[in-house]
């Protein structure tokens, strides 16, 4: 199966969500003496994951 580069910034923007849902989710549940940086850090896999969505079709 050969990606083009369209597929490859598609399948990174859900690779980043998940982890960004990952992060966060530890943050709230498991680490909640520094969740606040757990989420801070989930926010910013959220920002990349966007301008990746963004790129779409652009590269």
């Amino acid at each position: 199966m050969a990606l083009n580069k369209n597929g490859v910034l598609g399948w990174a923007t859900l690779i980043m969500i998940i982890i960004g849902i990952g992060l966060i989710a530890l943050g709230a549940y498991r680490y909640t003496d520094v969740g606040f940086g757990f989420a801070a850090v989930g926010v910013g896999f959220f920002a990349i994951a966007w301008v990746f969505n963004a790129l779409k079709g652009r590269v």
